[in-house]
């Protein structure tokens, strides 16, 4: 089990790591938009794919998505067959900077409002605690951990819940890199799911 964090600590980096991860952030961005969108909807696909084969069934189980931003994996589809399946979406709420996300449930037609970047989150609803948290990636490496926004919610967060979910981080094969340089505060991903594999 991972040490417990601060969980309202702000993660400081050298700053030639932190120069070299916003350059990597945003190289691997710009390689993710540059996908075709009808090839990136394909990629997806896969995705999910992989993921119904790490989770199996959802009955009973509240599972986290994200609406998906800058090119990262559209898994909006999937949620129908979670839903379908017996398991219930979450969408993550950042609530404060530096401070975990909550996750409002959410199902298609719920009402949305903007939130952090823009990004629809549900505009209302209780907080669930989530058995299974996917987190896009911007970039990941073979220790499975995360290259994200740089913002550290999902460290907090997953810091911060009672229980451990399975986490699973999903991006392209081609986000993969040797190593992010992980610190004490990143947290590696359970399993990695792309459009080429699961590990």
């Amino acid at each position: 089990m991972q040490d417990k964090i601060d969980t309202t600590q702000t993660f400081s980096l050298t700053p030639e790591l932190a120069c070299w991860r916003k350059a990597e952030r945003e190289r691997l961005i710009a390689e993710r938009l540059a996908i075709p969108a009808d090839t990136r909807n394909a990629m997806a696909q896969r995705i999910a794919a992989g993921l119904n084969a790490c989770i199996g069934s959802f009955a009973g189980h509240t599972i986290s998505l994200y609406w998906p931003f800058r090119g990262e994996p559209d898994l909006r589809p999937w949620m129908n067959a979670v839903i379908a399946g017996g398991g219930q979406v979450a969408l993550p709420v950042v609530v404060e900077k530096a401070h975990p996300l909550v996750f409002r449930p959410y199902r298609p037609g719920d009402p949305l409002e903007k939130g952090v970047w823009n990004i629809p989150v549900p505009a209302s609803g209780q907080p669930v605690v989530p058995d299974v948290v996917i987190a896009p990636l911007v970039g990941f490496d073979p220790q499975n951990y995360r290259l994200g926004y740089g913002g550290g919610f999902f460290d907090r967060t997953l810091a911060s819940l009672p229980g451990k979910p399975l986490v699973i981080g999903v991006g392209y094969a081609t986000q993969a890199i040797p190593t992010i340089y992980a610190q004490p505060h990143d947290i590696p991903m359970d399993r990695i799911v792309t459009d080429q594999s699961a590990s």
